[in-house]
């Protein structure tokens, strides 16, 4: 079973990487890929450059064979889309093995406003990264969806290749935020401890964020 992890990683940060390492180590995958995206959908553009980002994520993950860089969004053209990603992913790995897409409570928020959001469902799962006791989907579509293909135990994600939706509460959620680390810099304080030092060592060489 192998987790999914996208995002603009501008940069990334200690964030992304225990929640990686919690879902890798909580729902027994047997990886997790860190898939930056290049033209972003839903959010504004990253202001790092694909290289740049791609050198940050290299810097976050070495000697790590758990948590591993997969770079295919950032050598195709046009909008990232999920869906298009995923195909690619199948097609690759085949349609047996499951595949498992970490998203945090916000962007699952927005799913149904996903490009073939119903189709991404029939290529993976979906793990949804909460804090414990969040009830915080109002959305009535994205309710039926979650009460049609929800689940409670993340051992059923490996009875199928794709179609569940499990809420995971156990994911360390860190206050920390790539807009914030951004900030920090730009008003000439150390982000430091928010991210790791061989990353943090990447921005001072590029002069990022400045």
């Amino acid at each position: 079973m192998i987790g999914i992890l996208g995002g603009t990683f501008d940069p990334i940060h200690f964030g992304h990487l225990r929640s990686a390492l919690n879902c890798l180590q909580g729902l027994s995958l047997t990886e997790v890929r860190m898939i930056p995206l290049n033209v972003a959908v839903h959010r504004p553009q990253p202001q790092a450059s694909a290289a740049q980002r791609m050198r940050m994520l290299q810097a976050a993950l070495v000697n790590q064979t758990d948590l591993t860089l997969d770079s295919r969004e950032l050598q195709r053209s046009g909008e990232s889309f999920s869906y298009d990603t995923l195909t690619a992913l199948r097609a690759e790995l085949g349609t047996d093995i499951p595949l498992c897409l970490l998203l945090g409570t916000d962007a699952f928020a927005n799913f149904l406003t996903w490009h073939r959001p119903y189709d991404i469902l029939e290529l993976v799962h979906l793990v949804v990264m909460t804090r414990p006791n969040d009830t915080s989907i109002t959305n009535s579509a994205l309710s039926a969806l979650l009460q049609k293909h929800g689940c409670s135990e993340h051992t059923v994600l490996n009875t199928a290749p794709a179609g569940r939706i499990l809420r995971y509460s156990q994911a360390t959620q860190l206050a920390i935020s790539s807009t914030q680390i951004r900030q920090l810099i730009a008003q000439g304080f150390s982000p430091r401890y928010l991210l790791p030092d061989a990353v943090l060592a990447v921005i001072e060489y590029e002069q990022l964020y400045r």
